[in-house]
Order: C-alpha cells, then sequence, then structure tokens
C-alpha cells in the first residue's frame, strides 16, 4: 500500500500578503508546493490529499491539480469554520477554522491508509520525504491499534528566516530517537545565533544544532480516533473564543505524554526553507535554482505533455 501526502493548504498567508501556495518561485514557474509533491512522488507516494478552503477550489484545480494528472492521484478535502462534531457550532462572530489539527481531521473520512502530513508553505527536501516514505512503508498496517507515528526533525540553524524572528518547537527525545515533547519557542532570530525567548519570558541561548519539528509527520488512521476525541474536548474547554486553534504539535504531544502514541524522530541535515516574509522569496528562489543547477531537480518538475 503506497502512502498518502496529506498537504495542508488552507491559510492565507496574512504576513505574505495573499496566496502564497501558488506563487511562482522555481526556475520553469513552479509554486513550493511543486517541490514537496515531486520529491514525495519520487520517494513513492502514490496519494495526494490538499486540505483546503471550498473558495480555492477552482485555483486550485486549474493551477495546482491540473499539473500533476497522469502523475499522482490527487483528492481534496475542506477545511471548513462549521466543520465540527456533532453539537458543536462555530460562536458568532468567528471567522477563521480551527487550526491544523483541525485540518487534518476533516481528512477522517478522506484517509484510510499511512501518510504522511505538511503544510503546503514550506521546502522540506528530497531526504525528508524518502525518511517519511521508508517509514510508512516499513509499517505499513492501518488498522486503528497501529500508533506508531513519526516526524521529521530539522537543525535549528537550517531553518532560520534572514528577514525576521521566527518560532520553532524545539523536540526532546530519547536516546533511541522517541520524541517526548515538543516545546515552542518565540522571536528566534538568525542574526542572534539563536536567541530566543521562552513561552515563560525566559531568554534562551541555542546552538543552533537543537533538532526541531517543522510539522513533517508521518501517522497511521490511527490518529483520526484520538484527534476526534481531543478536538471535541477542545471545542468544549475553548470552542467559544474567536481566535482559538487546534494545534497539531500540541494534540500529538498530548497523545505521547498520556502514552496513547509513539512518535520516532527521524533526523535530516536537509535545509527547510519557507516564504514567511514576502522578502523571503528572493532568498528561496535562488535557494530552488542552485537544487536545480546541482541536478536535484529537473529545470521543469512537471512539463506540459
Amino acid at each position: 500500500m503506497k502512502p498518502t501526502l496529506l498537504v495542508l493548504a488552507a491559510g492565507m498567508g496574512s504576513r505574505y500578503g495573499g496566496l502564497k501556495q501558488l506563487d511562482a518561485v522555481g526556475p520553469s514557474g513552479e509554486t513550493i508546493l511543486d517541490y514537496a509533491v515531486f520529491d514525495a512522488i519520487r520517494a513513492g507516494f502514490g496519494r495526494v490529499v490538499f486540505v483546503i478552503r471550498k473558495e480555492f477550489e477552482e485555483a486550485f484545480r486549474a493551477q495546482v491539480a491540473a499539473k500533476y494528472a497522469g502523475r499522482v492521484q490527487v483528492d481534496f478535502v475542506f477545511q471548513a469554520l462549521d466543520a465540527l462534531p456533532t453539537g458543536f457550532a462555530p460562536p458568532p462572530g468567528r471567522e477563521k477554522p480551527w487550526g491544523t489539527g483541525h485540518a487534518v481531521w476533516c481528512a477522517r473520512e478522506a484517509v484510510k491508509e499511512p501518510f504522511a502530513v505538511i503544510g503546503a508553505d514550506d521546502y522540506f527536501g528530497r531526504d525528508a520525504f524518502e525518511k517519511l516514505a521508508a517509514h510508512l512503508s516499513a509499517n505499513p498496517k492501518s488498522e486503528i491499534s497501529n500508533q506508531k507515528f513519526a516526524m521529521v526533525g530539522y537543525r535549528l540553524a537550517n531553518t532560520l528566516s534572514e528577514n525576521g524572528a521566527v518560532s520553532r518547537g524545539v523536540c526532546a527525545a530519547t536516546a533511541d530517537g522517541t520524541l517526548q515533547r515538543v516545546v515552542e519557542h518565540t522571536g528566534i532570530l538568525r542574526e542572534e545565533v539563536g536567541l530566543g525567548t521562552s513561552d515563560a519570558g525566559q531568554r534562551k541561548k541555542f546552538t543552533g544544532e537543537e533538532i526541531v519539528s517543522m510539522n513533517c509527520w508521518a501517522f497511521t488512521p490511527a490518529l483520526f480516533a484520538v484527534l476526534d476525541r481531543q478536538f471535541a474536548e477542545f471545542l468544549k474547554m475553548r470552542g467559544g473564543e474567536l481566535k482559538s486553534e487546534f494545534y497539531l504539535p500540541e494534540a500529538v504531544s498530548q497523545q505521547i505524554a498520556a502514552g496513547e502514541a509513539a512518535v520516532r524522530v527521524l533526523p535530516t541535515t536537509a535545509s527547510w526553507f519557507g516564504v514567511t516574509y514576502r522578502e523571503d522569496k528572493p532568498r528561496v528562489q535562488a535557494a530552488l535554482a542552485g537544487l536545480v543547477e546541482k541536478g536535484e531537480y529537473p529545470a521543469q518538475l512537471f512539463p506540459t505533455p
């Protein structure tokens, strides 16, 4: 059974100023998302499911799905504000859906096989998809009891922006590579060589060698049953708030703490990069052009037949 790639693509990219998932950054007009799909296909993924908002559907079908036709199966799942468990409704005045955990929850009926989860905004690198595919292929069963998950871990130094502060989830793992927890740190600046602010308001220095989560995950469908319960609990406690979000990393961390899941860290030396700020775009374009020059990618990822 080939694994599925679940792409979270419902965000509008407020800091970037537009629908950055469809912005051209590759030498032949490719989007950053095209590189993820290309890497997933050559790593052995057999299907791509996009979680989008309904109002994006026409643009995604025309500008994204069409170019993958004949190369990989493409399906869509819609994340909507009112897509909620029975008995719940969004509060008056709320405008946005409920975050990354909610986005994955929305795919519960569409994904029945082992799957990876990524965001649509980021470049993860070929090595990440090869590691995800290897993990999922070695763990092919999709029974509800199978909760051997994984997360690709990046060196902190390979994930920083030159154009502003970033938030990163720093991972703690056991000696055998089992994830224990992810601690979010904000205000991390490249020029300060990893000096950031923790959630507790304390300053912390980083070496740059720390392993961080960039939300690049491997799951089995066992995730959904627990996620369903967690989302309902979240809505009971915070469903009346206008801006509360049900985050996937927090949900996974809770599962680890409760002994409901085991997550293996898959370290990669690949550089992660994304277009967090509009000023990041030239650097991303240069990096991708360099990878094409080195032969990591063809000059055109998805040529028109």
